[in-house]
């Protein structure tokens, strides 16, 4: 069934057609996610589906009974109400009678545990994530969500994934999360020039089609090429408008010339754009740091090596952001040293980035820190470098004020490069970038000649970019693993495992190997072994064991809400089947990858 029709959508600001007569329906059980460059359109889309814009031409319908939900990227709150009533703003009081648990529940997920504090003391990333719980909470046919991830921990995001799979209404999102399109989506609509591009999968399957079609529109553009040259030299010739079959040969070759021509996009090659660091990087050693009676970083020490990949990850609030702080000279800690090499040039990438002159022109912006700067294959001008970052030459030569603010963000992450720095400090940098713009990232940081050290909640960019991991502990301390975000995963559910093991000495023994035996994923030999084996072909019946006992913990809560004590009790029993059904899905990716691999080899 159609819950939704959006017909020939066209829409402008001032000169800039953001989207031409594009058209886009969804079903029951759609889970779509939409991709493309910022300042393309993609809210402005959102916006208009969910009935908050109109478009300057095309339609939009609904199916009789159907509501949407919609989460904006940036909410603004009401002041002098409390969390639970700006959750429940607009719903009914029996709406808001039912679903008063749920909301509490997933608020907690959520990190928000206040539900009487006033709105207006929270802060963007808290009021984003109580837009979050007002939007699935609420009943609705279409949930529209605009980057629902930003400002989440990653223990938020794999709980929202896992509830996005479950479901049963139709979905349509923006976000960055490469990982969450994958595991919630299985439509991807891509908008790129005002068109849109609809793939039938998830994005890992959607990459190879797109390839496809690019490809495809390269060999067109081959023979539209071989024939213009053709037709420029039969209207060279001076043979206009003879007859009627000179006019439409005429026509086809001003068609021909007014084409739109496809662009194959570059590979970043800039792994010369630092200057030089000597032996001496960052050491770091005995640093605390507290904010009243919190403490968020305990006796810290480490040496940055001169080509080290480092990934923090850690619950919102822990003191993530605070340590590249530190490290930076922005923020002094309570205790401790952190020395700096002579030749140490930081390059910080903050995630409130800085405050923008918007009468200012994009080139001059850039050209403000550097003119160009030098690459193995000799100097790049500014110029250059933003047509890299996806600035094409009629857009460097607009104020800033006139870009998106995922475009502010995209411009500010080239102004933190062209200044050459040879240690790179990235605070959420995958927050309002769009795809394209993170993959140019992970391009430029597979050749960066330097040290990167990175905050980030986006799993598959930690996957890509970084070797080491260091996880923020509730006491203060981080504790370090070996590899990518995945590898991580993979040693914590080792260790829980190890820590079950009745043998204490075991137990000891496998701590002492922990950092230096457990390699990645990809290094491993790709074949199951006997108990690998044995457990992928009963893993799915497993997780849909759990999956039942949480519904019907659900339906025991609702039918105990009165009673405090057993609801109690019914949610600590759920909060176990819940970790350990994630701890078996987070296994079951494993598995399958590993599964895939063994018959990719075959």
């Amino acid at each position: 069934m159609i819950l939704l029709s959006a017909e020939n959508i066209t829409k402008s600001y001032s000169e800039k057609k953001l989207l031409h007569e594009i058209s886009l329906y969804l079903n029951e059980g759609d889970k779509v996610g939409v991709i493309g460059i910022n300042g393309t359109g993609k809210s402005t889309f959102l916006k208009i589906i969910a009935g908050l814009e109109t478009p300057d031409s095309g339609t939009i319908t609904k199916a009789s009974g159907v509501s949407i939900g919609y989460l904006p990227q940036n909410p603004v709150f009401s002041e002098n109400i409390t969390v639970l009533e700006q959750v429940f703003l607009g719903s009914s009081s029996e709406i808001k009678e039912l679903n008063e648990y749920e909301a509490k529940t997933i608020l907690t997920k959520l990190g928000i545990t206040e539900f009487d504090s006033d709105v207006s003391v929270l802060s963007g990333g808290e009021k984003k994530r109580v837009a979050i719980a007002s939007a699935i909470v609420n009943p609705c046919e279409i949930l529209i969500m605009d980057e629902p991830t930003n400002h989440l921990d990653n223990e938020m995001v794999m709980w929202l994934e896992n509830y996005l799979r479950r479901y049963t209404g139709a979905i349509l999102m923006i976000t960055h999360d490469r990982y969450f399109l994958d595991r919630v989506t299985n439509r991807i609509v891509e908008i790129s020039k005002g068109n849109l591009y609809g793939y039938q999968t998830n994005y890992t399957k959607y990459l190879e089609l797109k390839a496809e079609r690019e490809e495809m529109e390269i060999s067109t553009e081959r023979k539209n090429k071989s024939l213009y040259r053709k037709e420029l030299e039969w209207i060279m010739r001076g043979a206009r408008a003879r007859s009627t079959k000179s006019k439409e040969r005429i026509e086809r070759f001003n068609a021909l010339s007014s084409r739109e021509k496809p662009t194959a996009r570059e590979k970043m090659n800039l792994n010369s754009v630092t200057t030089r660091l000597g032996k001496k990087t960052i050491e770091i050693t005995g640093v605390s740091k507290s904010f009243g009676d919190k403490l968020l970083i305990q006796d810290f020490n480490h040496i940055v090596l001169r080509d080290a990949r480092i990934g923090i990850i850690g619950k919102n609030g822990c003191g993530k952001s605070t340590l590249l702080k530190i490290i930076t000279g922005e923020e002094i800690p309570d205790n401790g040293t952190v020395v700096q090499g002579e030749t140490v040039k930081i390059g910080y990438f903050s995630q409130e980035s800085e405050e923008m002159d918007t009468t200012l022109r994009v080139i001059d912006y850039i050209r403000g820190i550097s003119e160009y700067i030098e690459t193995v294959d000799g100097k790049l001008t500014a110029t250059q470098m933003l047509e890299k970052f996806l600035f094409p030459a009629d857009l460097q030569w607009n104020t800033i004020e006139k870009l998106s603010g995922g475009e502010r963000r995209r411009l500010y992450l080239l102004r933190v490069l062209m200044d050459a720095p040879n240690i790179l400090l990235l605070d959420e940098p995958s927050n309002d970038l769009d795809i394209d713009t993170l993959v140019i990232l992970e391009d430029y940081l597979e050749g960066f000649n330097g040290a990167v050290v990175v905050v980030s909640h986006d799993r598959y960019f930690l996957d890509k970019v970084v070797d080491r991991i260091f996880e923020f502990q509730d006491d203060g301390t981080l504790k370090q693993y070996v590899g990518g975000y995945s590898d991580y995963l993979e040693q914590r559910l080792t260790h829980s495992n190890q820590e079950k093991t009745p043998s204490s000495n075991l137990q000891e023994s496998s701590r002492e190997k922990e950092s230096t035996t457990l390699k990645p994923l990809k290094s491993r030999q790709t074949k199951f072994t006997y108990k690998e084996q044995l457990e992928y072909e009963e893993i799915e019946d497993v997780i849909a064991v759990l999956e039942e006992q949480v519904q019907v913990l659900e339906e025991n809560m609702q039918l105990e809400a009165t009673n405090y004590s057993k609801l109690q009790a019914l949610t600590a029993e759920k909060e176990e089947v819940e970790k350990k059904l994630y701890m078996k899905m987070e296994r079951w990716v494993y598995l399958n990858d590993l599964a895939e691999q063994i018959a990719e080899r075959k």
